[in-house]
């Protein structure tokens, strides 16, 4: 038989035990900061999936379709809606861009001069000395209009590595919505038996957390879009299709995208039409996020991500510096990921807290709740 192992045996184990962890966790941080580029490439083609399994699960309950069918008829809407929406906006959404960035010049002149002339008529603020602060507005503006434009370059100049990428999203986010059990289920078999109740907690909780996130997003973004637009038309406000266009793309990002879809078109009006209309523009940037927020976002989320405010903007604000572009856009659903392994595993499994244990994330809260 073996041989117990002595005193000093027992105790250098114990001590190698750590340092094995330690290890595999620089090993797993190093392979992580290298690999990076491919995870996120990964978990936007899991978020697709969760969308993907979504329309297929809705078209199945209410058409009664087979599930491969719902699937493919989810694709089928989905590229449809892409194409037509392209084929319907995109021109003249391309040609406001293309005519804003050209005036931009002549806007930023406009806007220097609207706030020289605000300043002057403020007895208060003419200490900064009349040109100072506009030629401050002026500056950010342009400074803003050259990020939005100079953010996609990476991409376009990658354009087949991009191309390859986009392919492989889509390609694994059919697998991954026609057969989600197949890779549920090898990772049960990858977790030991003990913790598999845990990991099929955690598992479902990340399920219902995406899907809310997936689908509460794009209804809110297309809503926004929708409103802003018909809002700044009503105010004739140049551009207002293009502006409209992004406030809807900009609200993937919490608060700063709120904050930058409101400000941009407002700034122009206050160049162009002066300072009630600018008052007027971000009236109805506030009040369409207002309605978003408060009535249009708890109707059609079933479920809504709940994740406390100063956490979302310090997560956007580090996931962005880190990843780009590409962190802003996955920052809350990351967060909300996060968000669910700390309840799960630190809070429910290690500390053994009753009220959390078993429990749904607070990621995640009821509708009416």
């Amino acid at each position: 038989g073996e041989h117990p192992l002595t005193p000093a045996e027992g105790s250098e184990r114990r001590r190698a035990f750590p340092l094995g962890w330690a290890l595999l966790a620089v090993a797993l941080v190093a392979l992580v900061v290298r690999t990076v580029d491919v995870l996120l490439v990964i978990f936007l083609a899991v978020l697709l999936g969760v969308y993907l399994r979504a329309i297929a699960d809705m078209l199945r309950r209410r058409l009664r379709l087979p599930e491969t069918v719902g699937l493919l008829s989810g694709v089928a809407i989905t590229v449809g809606a892409l194409v037509g929406i392209f084929l319907l906006i995109a021109p003249a959404v391309a040609q406001q861009v293309q005519d804003l960035l050209a005036n931009l010049p002549q806007f930023l002149t406009e806007l220097d001069a609207t706030i020289s002339r605000i300043i002057r008529g403020m007895p208060l603020f003419r200490r900064f000395g009349g040109g100072g602060t506009s030629s401050l507005f002026g500056s950010m503006l342009s400074e803003i209009f050259g990020f939005m434009r100079g953010a996609a370059v990476p991409y376009l100049k990658g354009g087949v590595e991009f191309l390859i990428e986009g392919v492989s999203v889509i390609v694994m986010a059919v697998y991954l919505a026609r057969s989600p059990e197949i890779y549920t289920r090898g990772i049960l078999a990858l977790t030991p038996p003990r913790h598999r109740p845990l990991a099929r907690s955690i598992l479902d909780d990340l399920g219902v957390t995406l899907r809310a996130w997936v689908v509460g997003q794009l209804a809110s973004m297309v809503l926004l879009a929708a409103l802003t637009t018909l809002g700044l038309w009503a105010l004739d406000v140049p551009y207002f299709l293009a502006f409209g266009v992004f406030a809807g793309v900009a609200a993937i990002v919490p608060f700063f995208g709120t904050l930058l879809s409101t400000v941009l078109p407002a700034l122009i009006a206050l160049g162009a039409a002066g300072l009630p209309k600018a008052l007027s523009v971000a009236g109805v940037g506030v009040g369409v996020h207002l309605i978003e927020a408060n009535f249009v976002a708890p109707v059609v989320m079933e479920r809504q991500i709940n994740i406390p405010p100063v956490l979302t903007i310090a997560g956007v604000l580090l996931l962005g510096k880190l990843f780009g572009l590409a962190g802003l856009v996955v920052a809350v659903p990351i967060l909300a990921v996060i968000i669910v392994l700390l309840r799960h595993v630190l809070i429910g499994g290690l500390y053994g807290d009753a009220a959390v244990e078993g429990q749904p994330a607070i990621a995640v809260r009821p509708l009416n709740s």
